[in-house]
């Protein structure tokens, strides 16, 4: 089979397809002829180093659709020929809460998606939404699914309720946008681009802030009166900011760290006298994945996808992904 294989660390550009064997599934085990796949900005962070656990030869990718080709054994052979999304990761646990300690997601260490074939556990293919495209498809898994365990699990997120997205134009961003409408509530949202905010506001958004402007706290309460629910994946100093925005009994949820810590400490009175809620999260399991496809069923909601690559070109996908220009997810067709 094909694959895209990293074999030492320097960025995208060490990233070549390669020529493998093919898989076979293990007992309890299907093997997937993967059509699409998308990436994510975990994809990225393994060619450079910064990710934990990078183990060489490296075949990343978490997100992926295609159609079951073959089955282990005591799997029933009536999967195969069937249309699937893949859950993109192994061995939740039974905590709830977080994942166990032998969680990890697909693509480091374990085998990933950017590849012709892939075994995966009988358990973690869903049927592809009908009415998503293969590339709609691939786009779902990992980033909509990370929205999700942050809007709806730890977010509560209800009707009528006003939910501040920041960052929108990745993956997640534009996923917890799409939650939070298919929910009911009202969504507003941050970027230092004008376009990625027009774009925003057509999907739905309320309306959109440039996180640059020193006023865009005082923008949006002007607006929005104030928010329930924040989710970031950018932290740093901004988080402050950020966490200015909400009402008393706010949720600030976060699945990232993209400008690194907070310098600033935090207003402790501020955050208990109007009892914030500050929430790590990551990912997803199992049975919140299997919400998220029912969700997109029930609503028929399409993934936003940026751009389409060959897989000979996957190298420029990459690029795409690592300077930040993407509005939506960046798919690869394999098949």
């Amino acid at each position: 089979m094909k694959a895209l294989v990293l074999r030492e660390l320097g960025g995208p550009e060490k990233l070549a397809i390669e020529e493998l064997p093919t898989p076979e599934p293990a007992a309890g085990q299907v093997r997937v002829k993967v059509i699409t796949a998308a990436l994510n900005r975990r994809d990225v962070w393994i060619t450079v180093g910064a990710y934990p656990r990078i183990n060489f030869p490296a075949i990343a990718g978490s997100d992926g659709a295609g159609v079951v080709d073959a089955v282990g054994a005591g799997v029933d052979a009536g999967l195969v020929g069937r249309e699937v999304i893949i859950y993109p990761a192994l061995e939740w646990g039974d905590d709830p809460r977080c994942g166990g300690a032998n969680f990890r997601v697909l693509g480091m260490p374990d085998q990933g998606t950017f590849a012709e074939y892939i075994c995966v556990p009988a358990d973690s293919v869903v049927d592809k939404p009908a009415h998503l495209s293969w590339e709609e498809a691939a786009a779902l898994p990992l980033a909509g699914l990370t929205a999700w365990r942050a809007i709806v699990t730890h977010g509560e997120v209800a009707r009528g309720q006003k939910v501040l997205v920041t960052g929108i134009g990745g993956g997640c961003a534009t996923f917890a946008l799409a939650w939070g409408l298919a929910h009911g509530a009202e969504v507003f949202v941050t970027s230092s681009s004008a376009d990625k905010i027009a774009e925003a506001v057509k999907l739905g958004a309320s309306a959109g802030f440039d996180y640059r402007d020193a006023a865009w706290v005082k923008q949006l309460k002007a607006v929005a009166g104030g928010i329930d629910i924040a989710i970031d994946s950018a932290g740093g100093d901004g988080m402050h900011d950020v966490l200015d925005t909400l009402n008393n009994g706010g949720r600030y949820v976060f699945f990232g760290a993209t400008r690194g810590n907070a310098e600033k400490g935090l207003n402790m009175a501020k955050l208990f006298f109007r009892q914030v809620r500050i929430q790590g999260t990551t990912m997803g399991r199992p049975e919140e994945f299997r919400a998220m496809v029912a969700c997109v069923n029930a609503h028929k909601l399409k993934p936003v996808v940026d751009q389409v690559y060959p897989f000979a070109e996957a190298v420029a996908a990459h690029k795409r992904m690592q300077d930040s220009e993407q509005m939506g997810k960046l798919v690869l067709r394999i098949a």
